[in-house]
């Protein structure tokens, strides 16, 4: 067997075998197989795209380039979740202890941030103390005694996934549905949980853009899900406007307690309540209106917050930083920004938001970047509200006086923001819930 007939064949359009695929990977990983044939092969894959089997097969094989974390100990009630990117996406600090106050065993690894969407292991490092590594023993034994842990990635894990992507990522060979269900669901399956829930974004804010491309790349992964025996539910959701009011990191975290509490902007807190409702139905196998109502009573009962607080202290975090939740806006300089005209708001784009977000310290132009945990973006208003001339509309966090007060990430804002005299059709939150 020879790379070049494998590049070859795929180049031609044609199906390849589960063999030719698991040579790939393991010739890959041992470096038999060098990075430009591996380019060349991923860009075949982009243009002539892969079969349902194919697809299965080269999940496989990079499920199986390391280690898969084995969860029996802990049940069949174990869930998981993944979103594939936003802007103010803060799901998972809100989703994960309203879903452990229930009973379900939430065993999650995260990742960090790159470019303009923000990662959940950032915004829990911003606590002090938070630790986001655990050995095994230590993150099992969390989720039996609380039923949630949430770690960053293990090096150990789908390392053939991080080779692959990090080759995608300098080859536009980025934008292939089966690379990005293949890369996704090897994760959540060598995490071992029973069900999985995934949030699947569409819009401006997010790497699929258009509601076909999302609903293909959902199916694929419930595809994929159901071939290896696992419960897959996928909720196609809007990222055409931030979700929620804030973007940074303790920002975000601010804006988390502000759901757990009750309160909160309502899309942030509609889409974390269909979540955590379908990853309950799926843990519990309850129709979904009644995990709704389990889940809005686990919130306004304080359940879910008392979870949230002791998630924090068992990883080590400081509670008392984040229990009188006001103390998360802290940063040293701040700047208030006004509206320059009256209407309503009828954009606000999510991209642009994010970057603005970035530039002042909130995330990372590459891997390695130091973030300002304090830096962000708060918004006064929202998509469809009415802003008068001269009324707050967002103000700007970050440690540095250089970059609170940057040209750039002002003009970047205001170039995000439309407003109208017409008050714009209401949005749709969640397109699509696919099983």
């Amino acid at each position: 067997m020879r790379i070049y007939d494998i590049i070859d064949k795929k180049r031609q359009g044609k199906e390849l075998s589960h063999e030719e695929i698991e040579f790939v990977i393991s010739g890959y990983m041992n470096s038999e197989i060098q990075d430009y044939q591996v380019s060349a092969l991923l860009m075949a894959i982009c243009i002539n795209s892969m079969t349902k089997e194919e697809t299965y097969h080269l999940t496989k094989a990079m499920l199986h380039s390391g280690e898969v974390l084995s969860l029996s100990t802990l049940g069949d009630k174990t869930v998981d979740k993944h979103s594939t990117g936003g802007i103010g996406d803060k799901t998972t600090l809100i989703v994960a202890p309203i879903v452990a106050s229930l009973g379900a065993k939430v065993a999650k690894m995260s990742g960090r941030g790159l470019g303009f969407t923000g990662g959940t292991i950032d915004k829990l490092e911003s606590i002090s103390g938070f630790k986001t590594e655990l050995s095994a023993n230590e993150f099992i034994s969390q989720v039996e005694k609380i039923g949630l842990a949430v770690i960053q990635q293990s090096e150990n894990l789908v390392p053939a996934d991080k080779r692959l992507y990090a080759l995608r990522d300098v080859t536009a060979t980025i934008e292939s549905i089966p690379l990005i269900a293949s890369s996704i669901m090897s994760k959540k399956l060598a995490s071992g949980s029973k069900s999985i829930v995934l949030d699947v974004k569409v819009g401006s804010g997010a790497f699929m853009k258009t509601i076909e491309n999302a609903r293909a790349l959902a199916n694929a992964m419930i595809d994929i899900g159901k071939s290896f025996g696992r419960n897959v539910t996928c909720i196609i959701s809007n990222m055409d406007v931030p979700l929620g009011l804030c973007v940074g990191n303790k920002t975000e975290l601010w804006e988390a307690i502000e759901v757990l509490s009750g309160r909160g902007e309502k899309n942030l807190k509609g889409l974390c309540f269909t979540v955590s409702a379908s990853m309950i139905s799926s843990a519990f196998n309850v129709d979904y209106n009644q995990a709704r109502k389990m889940v809005e009573d686990a919130v306004f009962s304080g359940s879910a917050l008392a979870r949230f607080y002791e998630w924090i202290e068992a990883q080590g975090g400081d509670v008392s930083e984040i229990k009188d939740s006001s103390l998360l806006l802290n940063a040293k300089y701040k700047r208030e920004l006004y509206s320059k005209e009256s209407g309503y708001i009828s954009r606000l784009d999510a991209q642009k938001i994010g970057t603005a977000s970035m530039s002042l310290g909130a995330g990372r132009i590459k891997k390695g970047d130091k973030i300002d945990y304090s830096a962000g973006v708060v918004l006064s208003k929202s998509y469809g509200d009415r802003v008068e001339c001269g009324e707050l509309v967002a103000t700007f966090y970050s440690s540095s006086e250089e970059l609170v007060n940057s040209d750039e990430a002002c003009a970047m804002f205001f170039e995000a923001l439309s407003v109208s005299n017409e008050k714009p059709k209401e949005q749709t939150l969640i397109y699509e819930i696919l099983k």
